[in-house]
């Protein structure tokens, strides 16, 4: 059984429709009906059924794209995902605590976000490029300054 019969109708017409409109032919078949509709104005006196004919048409194919540009965008990125988290998984110094990140929420993205650029700026200060600064590497030099910035707070206070 081919992956074609495998998927639905809606996953063929979409992936067809997608294909379709995406294409050369269809931009040329849409800027053909908007001078068809402009080269008709006179004919109609550029009537109120004649504005309300191409703004209708307008309206209802942007309503359906929007639908079958989701489908199609929500499609590539799980294609995009998998592929990321099989990248992820296969490498022994990746941190697979990334795997599953599109399940965080906002606040969390954001939160690793900051600590990614920080990431960056850290990398930018080494002369060397082949220096790699993995999360865990980070971490560890992160709880590493904690502890010494406890033990220099604990000799301050014990020193007054």
């Amino acid at each position: 059984m081919s992956t074609d019969d495998k998927k639905g109708f809606f996953d063929r017409f979409s992936n067809w429709a997608t294909n379709a409109a995406g294409s050369s032919a269809a931009f040329i078949g849409a800027v053909s009906l908007v001078l068809l509709w402009a080269g008709t104005g006179p004919l109609f006196n550029y009537s109120e059924n004649w504005q309300l004919v191409i703004n209708t048409g307008t309206t209802i194919i942007t309503f359906l794209m929007v639908f079958l540009i989701q489908k199609s965008q929500n499609k590539d990125g799980k294609a995009i995902q998998i592929k990321l988290n099989e990248l992820i998984a296969a490498h022994e110094k990746a941190s697979n605590r990334i795997v599953d990140i599109e399940d965080l929420t906002e606040r969390e993205l954001d939160k690793l976000h900051k600590y990614y650029e920080k990431l960056s700026e850290l990398a930018q200060q080494d002369e060397n490029l082949h220096i790699s600064h993995s999360i865990d590497a980070a971490e560890d030099n992160h709880e590493h300054k904690m502890r010494n910035e406890q033990i220099h707070k604990k000799i301050e206070d014990e020193n007054k």
